[in-house]
């Protein structure tokens, strides 16, 4: 189980951050990122939207930047908080710890960053 809370020092280290690549596709990625969470949070399909940021395939949220297609390094998928709780990614118990510290989805895209080592959330400004 991923603990979506631990800190980035208990995460293990290994060679160059691929936050770096996905940090230059995020520049690219800006503005459709955030039409999405608007469109998210618009027709109330969530308060928390999430976009998994990742470099293989997951089963998590809808494909809407494919990397391939892009010629880029990372793929993104929107997804929800609830999807999040219903798939078991962050537990029940800790939903409204989460919640308390989501960041202001019209000023910070909140990714859900996967790497082969784990995976971590990231609050991003636009």
């Amino acid at each position: 189980m991923i603990d979506p809370f631990s800190t980035e020092e208990e995460q293990p280290k290994k060679g160059p951050s691929p936050l770096l690549s996905l940090e230059a596709d995020l520049k690219i990625y800006r503005e459709p990122i955030r039409e999405v969470a608007e469109e998210i949070l618009r027709e109330q399909f969530s308060r928390y939207p999430i976009f998994v940021a990742h470099q293989h395939e997951v089963k998590l949220g809808e494909l809407i930047l494919d990397k391939s297609e892009l010629k880029t390094n990372w793929s993104i998928q929107a997804s929800t908080l609830e999807e999040f709780v219903e798939k078991g990614i962050i537990q029940r118990e800790r939903q409204e710890l989460f919640e308390n510290n989501y960041k202001d989805p019209k000023q910070f895209m909140c990714l859900f960053v996967v790497v082969p080592e784990g995976a971590n959330f990231v609050f991003y400004p636009y």
